[in-house]
Parts: C-alpha cells; sequence; structure tokens
C-alpha cells in the first residue's frame, strides 16, 4: 500500500526460540517500521536486531543495562538519531528521524513502566513520566509516537479503579500538552478493542500510536493486529499505523529470516 506504515509490538523479551518465530512475522509484514518493546539485553533481542541489522536495515536498539527494558526501532529506510533525553529508566525510550516527501518524521517508541500497587512502583512510574513528558516538551517535528504505555485512555471500557489520576493526566496531556492524537481513536471514536488480556477475560487497550495535529489529515488507517496474542508469539496484540506520506530514504533490505540461516556448501 502507499504512504509510510508503521506497527508497534510488545515482544516481551523473547527467548531465542520465540525470537526466531517473531522474526518469521516480522518479516512477512509490510509496515516499514517496527517499534518493539519489552526487550532486553537478551540472547533473543540481539536475535532480532542481528538479523535486521544483517538484512539491511536500519535498527536502533539502546542496550538497555542489567534487569533492565528497553525499545528497537527498525527501519527499511534510512534513520538519523532523534534520542529522548533521558536521565531515568533512558532505554525505555527511543528515537530515530526518517526523511519524507513531506518534511522529517520523529518516530518515538516507548515501554513505560507498568507498577503494583507498592509505593516503589508508584513512585517509579510516576517519575519516569514526569522526566518523559519533560523530554517530549522540546519536540517540534512531525511526530508518531508508539509504543506500550501501560496507561489506558480515561473513559476506558471498561473502566479499572487500579488505574490512578496521575497516569490519566499523562494520557491527556499528550494531546493538551504535547499536541499529539491518539490515531486509533481518532479514526475509530467508538470502537472497542484491547491490545492486552488478563487471565480473568477483562480487555485493556495498553498500545497506542499517537501523531502530532499536523499528521491527522495523514492518517490513512490504524488497526489492532491481534494474530501475534492469539498465535502466543506475545501476549500483546500489535498495532499498525499507516500514512500518506512516504519515506525518500529507502534502504536496500532482503529477508532477514535468510540473513540469520547458515550458508550453504553448494
Amino acid at each position: 500500500m502507499p504512504g509510510l506504515s508503521l506497527i508497534t509490538l510488545n515482544i516481551a523479551n523473547p527467548s531465542v526460540d520465540r525470537a526466531g518465530k517473531l522474526l518469521e512475522w516480522l518479516a512477512a509484514r509490510p509496515e516499514d517500521v517496527l517499534v518493539l518493546t519489552e526487550t532486553k539485553a537478551s540472547d533473543g533481542c540481539h536475535q532480532l536486531a542481528d538479523a535486521f541489522r544483517t538484512a539491511g536495515y536500519a535498527v536502533t536498539y539502546p542496550e538497555p543495562g542489567p534487569g533492565e527494558y528497553g525499545v528497537m526501532i527498525v527501519s527499511k529506510f534510512a534513520t538519523e538519531p532523534a534520542p529522548v533525553e533521558l536521565t531515568y529508566l533512558p532505554t525505555r525510550a527511543a528515537g530515530v528521524t526518517i526523511a519524507t516527501d513531506h518534511g522529517p518524521l520523529r518516530v518515538l517508541g516507548a515501554y513505560i513502566p507498568s507498577r503494583d500497587a507498592s509505593p516503589e512502583k508508584v513512585d517509579r512510574k510516576k517519575r519516569w513520566l514526569t522526566e518523559f513528558s519533560t523530554a517530549l516538551a522540546h519536540t517540534d517535528t512531525s511526530t508518531v509516537f508508539l509504543g506500550d504505555f501501560n496507561v489506558l485512555e480515561p473513559d476506558h471500557q471498561p473502566r479499572y479503579p487500579f488505574f490512578q489520576t496521575f497516569e490519566y493526566d499523562f494520557y491527556r496531556a499528550l494531546t493538551d500538552h504535547h499536541g499529539l492524537v491518539d490515531a486509533f481513536r481518532h479514526l475509530h471514536p467508538d470502537q472497542r478493542e484491547y491490545s492486552w488480556v488478563g487471565r480473568t477475560g477483562d480487555g485493556y487497550r495498553y498500545d497506542h500510536a499517537h501523531a502530532s495535529k499536523d499528521l491527522i489529515a495523514e492518517l490513512a488507517h490504524c488497526e489492532y493486529v491481534h494474530e501475534p496474542r492469539l498465535t502466543r508469539l506475545s501476549d500483546h496484540s500489535a498495532l499498525t499505523v499507516r500514512l500518506t506520506r512516504t519515506g525518500t530514504g529507502p534502504l536496500l533490505t532482503s529477508d532477514p529470516v535468510e540473513a540469520t540461516s547458515p550458508p550453504t556448501l553448494f
């Protein structure tokens, strides 16, 4: 399809075996840019990064420290670094800029910390959201912000009492203070979709794609892709979004699955 397409998926720090299956699925997808969340400095994540690099893709993978998580951005187009300036849990956000026929496009990915009811985890999430919001205030380029936000929209149905005001405030501020619009909700005002489903069957729309307001007229498509969750490639569904603009720096890429295969003797 014409236009620039992106997809985000929480890959849940895969084992080497599951990374191979994820690679096959991702390689078959049509999207130009992959934003993969819940990465670690693990063999499975290295396998994915190495396969895409070998196949000619641009790979941005700030490697998390021991026990920490991060984001990987994989692109069929040339990228320039556009890091998010964080001092706290810095690898949980990553950014690149892609040249397009309508000017530069900044792609931001984030794996926002989850939490439980403990004061330590609540404070950790508050601190990260506050610092990230400060860093985001300096964004003045056309932007798509994707990832696992671990935050629900304020009028999410069903409503869960576990979530606190500061989490809903962050979601609202993406639009009110940062000029970013929930792409899925903009195109589907009343549709209920969930990207993660708990053991009790309760659904949560944790994974999001927000676009800067200057891109609203370019939003051509935004849908959840449930296959990776239903086939247990991940415990999350993916989210894909397509803009009418196109990238102008295509890379010469090959099949990343073949790039990981051992060379034949004949």
